[in-house]
């Protein structure tokens, strides 16, 4: 609908497939995810230079002189806000294209975060999600640590809530448990992935944990933060199904796992997805396509009855609900302490408000 357009691609693909991309009818630019801050600079620059072929040459990065903060932080509902942190990622695990898409493992100062954090306050927004491709990696590269970033964040003006937008189980600490129990603008809300509930599977990928440990961290998250007239905490849980080798046997094992063990809040299920250039493609136990949506479909279901439960479980509990402003058939929506969807009639004085309900 628009021959004049140029197009430009852009993320972890084209850091992955520079080449295919550039060989697609009408792909005019490609940037890879390192060279997205130098995007617009980039395009402007080559206005004059016709389409990209593979080995043309480029502007370099930005330096972070020229753009520290591009793409720290973004804002779509007006009352929450995601600050992405970190990226990349050091672990190299046998199915994974992200530390070769993303590079390896990095993070923002501590004083950038804050700095970040009350700009996304003055905007009056009140609930911040940190986000990251590995978050809680934060600081070990550069000498900081993620709990000294927690406990940063948690004295800027303004910001009444975070969430983390997910951990590795490993780096899940005590100690950031216990701060987090101690009374802080942290969310009694977690989500950690698993990725299998076999021990000989988290081994084979290359995971840096296995069952116990990772039941470990949920049950003492329970211990320092579940009670009487408490809320329960929220676990999103992360799971891939048809991973190489993955019997029937192994797979009933992340099902019990998942069912009798931990009992997570909500299951995220992904279908193994063959990616070249992995470790865990080369193999040669793949698992059918119709197999993994089959077990794709036992997890949903799974999923479905473990929030249900925990639905139920908070009945009747008090949980104060951030409002936000999107009205559909009369009714507003917002998101527990412990992130539950909560609905009420739609009142336009009451967005961006945080209100005490009883569930």
């Amino acid at each position: 609908t628009a021959p004049e357009a140029r197009i430009v691609v852009t993320g972890c693909y084209a850091q992955l497939r520079r080449d295919f991309l550039l060989s697609m009818d009408g792909v005019w630019k490609v940037f890879g995810a390192d060279e997205k801050a130098s995007l617009v600079k980039d395009v402007l620059s080559a206005e004059d230079r016709g389409p990209e072929t593979s080995g043309h040459p480029r502007p370099g990065p930005l330096s972070p002189a020229e753009n520290p903060t591009f793409g720290a932080y973004s804002s779509g509902e007006r009352t929450r806000s995601f600050l992405k942190v970190q990226d990349g990622c050091d672990n190299f695990c046998a199915y994974c294209t992200v530390p070769f898409a993303r590079g390896r493992s990095r993070s923002i100062p501590i004083c950038e975060a804050v700095r970040s954090a009350a700009e996304i306050s003055a905007k009056g927004i009140k609930e911040i999600v940190l986000t990251g491709v590995n978050t809680g990696d934060f600081g070990r590269t550069g000498g900081e640590s993620f709990l000294d970033l927690l406990k940063a964040l948690n004295e800027v003006e303004g910001i009444e809530r975070y969430r983390i937008s997910s951990i590795e189980p490993n780096l899940l600490t005590d100690e950031i448990i216990d701060w987090i129990a101690s009374g802080t603008k942290f969310q009694p809300h977690f989500h950690i992935p698993l990725q299998s509930g076999s021990d000989t599977l988290l081994k084979r990928v290359g995971r840096r944990y296995d069952t116990a440990q990772f039941a470990g961290r949920i049950d003492y998250v329970r211990s320092r933060m579940e009670g009487p007239g408490k809320l329960p905490v929220f676990f999103g849980i992360d799971v891939i199904v048809g991973l190489p080798g993955e019997s029937e046997e192994l797979f009933r094992e992340t099902y019990d796992f998942l069912k009798n063990r931990i009992r997570p809040s909500y299951i995220h299920v992904f279908p193994y997805s063959r990616r070249p250039g992995t470790r865990a493609a080369q193999w040669p136990d793949q698992i059918s396509e119709a197999v993994k949506q089959e077990r794709v479909a036992v997890l949903e279901q799974l999923c479905k009855e473990c929030h249900d439960a925990f639905t139920a479980s908070c009945r009747g509990l008090s949980a104060r609900v951030l409002w936000e402003s999107a009205c559909k058939d009369g009714k507003m929506g917002g998101y527990s302490d412990n992130y539950l969807r909560v609905e009420r009639d739609f009142d336009p004085s009451r967005v961006n408000t945080l209100e005490e309900v009883v569930l």
